[in-house]
């Protein structure tokens, strides 16, 4: 029997290797869409990246409900689960506080407003914004459908802490509701890694629709503040995340992104923190974090931890906004920025596209909510290394939290390897116990 299935296993593609042959595929396609003018075929994309961004997209709100629900009661578990979970925000807030650096410094560098040829007329104001007023009042739900029916995730996430603050002091009484929630979980998870199997195709057609949709001539005409993205979030990704890695955790950063790249893989496509989230955790187990706290980590990032999203992104496209608008920024203004990327990060709400984060930062600058208009079409081509590198960091804290307090499985740590899609979803051993160290 074993014999006669080998050569089945021996042919099997991996799943990092079939996302890059979806990555290939899509090109090639959305090139000829575009060069040969092949409407049929522009369509064909976008309705499967469309499909598949709506399948994520359609267990969000239950998602993110019930693993903040969960992981909260989760903690019940681990001692001195206080400091486990306030040296986790602080972990958020310094690699937020790094990157929003980062992004200064480049945009301060390269100038990537200068010699676009957009002007202000180029600009129009946004659907949609955020403020601090908004964001702050926003929180609170007048009812409890609505932020599910919107997809408030913000608002979701309140509730969820809530609930789960109420179970926590109700003991033994509210088992029977904690049973039912992690039974729920198990389910929505299970059902979105089926999803999160189809992202090869899901792949063809987002990278292809965006091949087709803008071509090379958008990134050319946004090619500084593109480079200035991209050159950002690998610098974090591939240069402040090794060295605390080498540095906080003492660990090998080469296991770390051997371990978490297929939720780096799959979150570049799917341009999803929250959708990404479920393999997001699996990987951060398998990296040695114990399964009671990374359940509490690793959701409660995928909703507040941006290094892209709300802290890069923001920090390179408002001085990208001012140099259009020709507003001179200063100490203050910069301050306040790395301030808003480090607070506000929670407004971006794990999903695709990071609009609300960066009208909340240039209201809070003053700066023109046009701006937010000029930066539309370039998104979806910038959000994909945002979003790697919000999961990417959201598997990085757990890790480091981990080893600092002593929980890191540094034997599970040194040998992870392969990828955890082609396994199954459930894991196959018991809980570690977890004990912070004093």
């Amino acid at each position: 029997m074993s014999a006669a299935s080998s050569p089945t296993k021996s042919l099997k593609v991996p799943f990092w290797a079939q996302i890059l042959l979806g990555l290939a595929l899509g090109v090639l396609l959305g090139w000829v869409a575009r060069s040969q003018d092949v409407s049929w075929l522009v369509t064909t994309l976008e309705k499967i990246g469309a499909t598949f961004v709506g399948l994520l997209k359609l267990a969000v709100a239950p998602l993110v409900f019930f693993a903040i629900l969960v992981s909260i009661t989760n903690l019940r578990k681990v001692n001195n689960a206080a400091r486990l979970a306030s040296r986790t925000l602080l972990w958020f807030m310094i690699t937020s506080l790094i990157a929003v650096s980062i992004g200064l410094v480049i945009g301060l560098v390269t100038n990537p407003g200068a010699g676009t040829g957009l002007t202000p007329k180029d600009g129009e104001l946004p659907k949609t914004t955020g403020s601090w007023i908004d964001f702050l009042t926003g929180i609170v739900p007048t009812d409890v459908i609505t932020p599910f029916t919107e997809l408030n995730v913000l608002q979701i996430v309140f509730m969820a802490a809530v609930a789960g603050i109420a179970a926590l002091q109700l003991g033994e009484k509210a088992q029977p509701i904690l049973t039912l929630s992690e039974s729920v979980l198990e389910l929505l998870q299970k059902a979105l890694w089926w999803v999160i199997r189809l992202a090869p195709l899901g792949t063809v057609g987002l990278i292809g629709n965006a091949i087709a949709t803008y071509g090379w001539d958008l990134i050319g005409k946004y090619a500084t503040f593109t480079a200035d993205i991209y050159v950002g979030c690998l610098i974090v990704l591939f240069v402040v995340y090794p060295l605390l890695l080498g540095t906080v955790a003492k660990a090998n950063p080469v296991q770390f992104f051997k371990g978490a790249w297929p939720a780096i893989q799959l979150a570049f496509v799917s341009r999803s923190s929250v959708g990404t989230m479920p393999l997001t955790q699996k990987v951060t187990e398998r990296l040695g974090v114990p399964r009671e706290y990374a359940s509490f980590a690793v959701p409660f990032g995928a909703t507040t931890k941006m290094d892209g999203c709300a802290a890069i992104y923001p920090a390179i496209a408002a001085i990208f906004v001012a140099q259009i608008f020709d507003i001179q920024l200063g100490v203050g203004d910069y301050l306040l920025i790395a301030f808003v990327s480090v607070v506000g990060s929670a407004a971006t709400a794990g999903l695709t596209g990071a609009t609300v984060m960066l009208t909340l930062t240039l209201s809070t600058l003053g700066l023109p909510m046009e701006g937010v208009g000029l930066l539309l079409a370039i998104d979806p081509i910038l959000d994909m290394i945002r979003t790697a590198t919000n999961v990417a960091g959201q598997a990085l804290v757990p890790v480091l939290v981990s080893a600092r307090e002593g929980l890191l499985d540094r034997d599970a740590y040194d040998r992870v390897g392969g990828s955890p899609v082609d396994e199954p979803a459930e894991p196959a051993d018991e809980p570690r116990p977890v004990a912070a160290t004093a």
